[in-house]
């Protein structure tokens, strides 16, 4: 029978406390499974705490308002000890089941040795706060207060309610001699700007899995480490240690596989020579990618057919990711907008890394697909401000702002079934300036429909997402200057970049035809805005084994932003040294357009 503590003297506990509440994005299985690990390893850089927590253990409890229960974990002889409690329960009951796991793990310690019967003797388990015990029938959530001591026999526990925490620590799977590591992390109650980093490598292949510290040697001290040369064989070692500013939690050592080496030279390695900097206020440095999504490169098709010329490995998703993040992070955009983007590379890839080179982005899929659109800004520079994404075939059937255009394609019903029947989306961001709050900006990021024939589509297609983007900077944002950003799938021959470059399109331009003539419904459209393109006509920013051309652009509306340089392309040499694209030495089969735009 468990004999309970009374306590005469109660006391008034402080309820309120900061929460941070973007916890609210982690499922629970994720929270709890990483707060269960949270008494493994403890770590603070404050010489005077570190001797403090060698007299006092820790005792960490996460209790947050919109759960129902409270965890507290402490570790007790080597034996971690986690309890998941109701917050509502009274605190004796949390004391007395404390007691009782105590006396059940003695009792089978002693069976287990099959040493003689002898009578389990019960820890007494208290609780104090500023030197008093707390009432037995406080509320665990009022009880477990920081900076209160549990106290277990002899041995004492400092509370820590809510330290800093990783909730998710994660490396990539592939590592590259040449190539940052991004770890992918989120943290509550913290910030990642406050945690440590340590970055180790192994003295010696193999050595690390010894499990002694000396068998590794300190490599860098920053969240993102590049591996050299001298590191392939090796593997590396991660301890990142989270913080809020005050105080550091629990630390994390992650692992990778040994570095890899890398493939040499990339196409982008000398287009980085005129990105080596971020710019100034004035001036904007704008990325458009089509990037390849994985499940395109994946397919049986892509392989044997479309790419048979690349490697099967530089195919492979964790190899063309290595690139593109090495890419992207070495052009020190501020405003990036990528297209054929996975979902899972968006999450667990490109955010986490970017996000470490002061990078924050959105994302958008395409409806029924695995894949979609994604715009990153830098938050030094920009706030983003709001989200006007549509999906094409909706805002025509459903906005009465595009009921002209649908009347007149309804006439041709073969051609209405098949726009209707594309998922294109378009992204709309608008961001402002920092520096000049006056200074807004509408980004634009779309992917319009791939077919050689589908001309017709495309046109249409653009005319529904101008329309769209007239409204948003006339109506919503007034008088907001547009930067349109995408694979257009157009090339400067065809209608639609007429259209855009030009202002419009008569009814009997040719891409009108393209689909045959049980599509045809010629069409007079008109441009709202004046754009330029920023980076020109380039021969080609598609290059395959059967085709090449330029299908990619930056829109700009000269009023408002005036080109200060077009990055130059990789060289024709660099492009086709391994035939064509993708290959080993660049991800996608489509060349990222980089150019540096100023405010008038």
């Amino acid at each position: 029978m468990i004999r309970h503590i009374i306590v005469v003297q109660t006391l008034r506990l402080p309820v309120s406390m900061h929460w941070i509440f973007n916890t609210r994005q982690f499922s629970s299985s994720t929270v709890w499974s990483s707060w269960f690990g949270i008494a493994r390893s403890l770590w603070c850089p404050n010489n005077l705490t570190r001797r403090f927590y060698r007299r006092m253990e820790r005792a960490v409890v996460r209790c947050v308002p919109w759960e129902s229960k409270l965890t507290i974990s402490f570790t007790l002889d080597g034996s971690q000890k986690h309890m998941l409690r109701d917050q509502t329960e009274e605190l004796g009951k949390a004391l007395g089941r404390i007691s009782n796991s105590i006396i059940k793990g003695l009792g089978k310690a002693r069976k287990s040795k099959k040493t003689e019967q002898t009578e389990v003797v019960e820890p007494v388990v208290r609780l104090y706060y500023n030197g008093d015990f707390v009432a037995e029938d406080a509320l665990n959530a009022d009880a477990w207060q920081d900076g209160a001591v549990l106290h277990v026999g002899d041995n004492k526990y400092k509370v820590e309610r809510n330290p800093p925490s990783f909730t998710i620590t994660e490396l990539p799977g592939s590592v590259l001699a040449g190539f940052p590591v991004c770890p992918k992390l989120a943290i509550e109650f913290g910030e990642l700007k406050h945690c440590i980093f340590k970055w180790y490598r192994e003295s010696a292949p193999n050595s690390g899995s010894e499990g002694r510290e000396e068998c590794w040697d300190e490599a860098g001290g920053e969240r993102v480490f590049t591996p050299s040369n001298s590191d392939i064989g090796l593997k590396l070692k991660l301890k990142c240690i989270p913080g809020d500013g005050a105080k550091c939690g629990v630390a994390k050592e992650l692992v990778t596989a040994a570095v890899e080496a890398g493939p040499g030279t990339c196409t982008f390695d000398n287009r980085h020579m005129y990105t080596s900097k971020v710019t100034d206020d004035s001036t904007i440095r704008v990325v458009s990618y089509n990037i390849l999504a994985d499940v395109y490169a994946q397919t049986d098709f892509s392989k044997t057919v479309l790419y048979p010329y690349c490697a099967p490995y530089a195919l492979g998703l964790d190899y063309r990711q290595n690139l593109i993040k090495k890419e992207l992070s070495g052009y020190n955009a501020d405003i990036v907008c990528l297209q054929e983007v996975d979902k899972g590379v968006f999450n667990d890839s490109l955010s986490p890394a970017l996000d470490a080179f002061d990078m924050s982005g959105v994302f958008r899929i395409k409806e029924k697909q695995h894949e979609g659109l994604a715009t990153f800004f830098r938050r030094s520079k920009f706030k983003w401000l709001s989200q006007h994404d549509i999906t094409l075939r909706d805002a025509l059937m459903s906005d009465p702002l595009h009921s002209e255009l649908l009347d007149k394609i309804s006439a041709n019903p073969t051609l209405k079934e098949k726009v209707v029947q594309r998922s294109t989306t378009l992204q709309v961001s608008v961001l402002q300036s920092l520096n000049d709050p006056s200074k807004k900006l509408c980004v634009a990021n779309t992917h319009l429909y791939w077919h050689p024939k589908g001309g017709n589509i495309r046109l249409i297609q653009m005319a529904i997402a101008l329309r769209h983007l007239s409204r948003v900077t006339s109506e919503e944002h007034p008088g907001v200057p547009l930067l349109f950003a995408g694979d257009f799938n157009s090339t400067p021959s065809s209608g639609l970049f007429q259209l855009l470059s030009q202002g419009s399109v008569p009814e009997n331009q040719g891409d009108w035809a393209s689909g045959g003539p049980e599509e045809l419904c010629p069409l007079a459209l008109t441009c709202p805005f004046q754009l330029s393109s920023a980076c020109g006509e380039p021969a080609y920013t598609n290059y395959v084994g059967g085709f090449y051309g330029c299908l990619d652009y930056v829109l700009v509306e000269p009023r408002a932003l005036q080109v200060e340089q077009a990055i130059p392309m990789p060289s024709h040499q660099e492009v086709t040294t391994h035939q064509a694209l993708p290959s080993v030495a660049h991800p996608s089969d489509h060349i990222a357009l980089v150019c540096d735009l100023r405010w008038n």
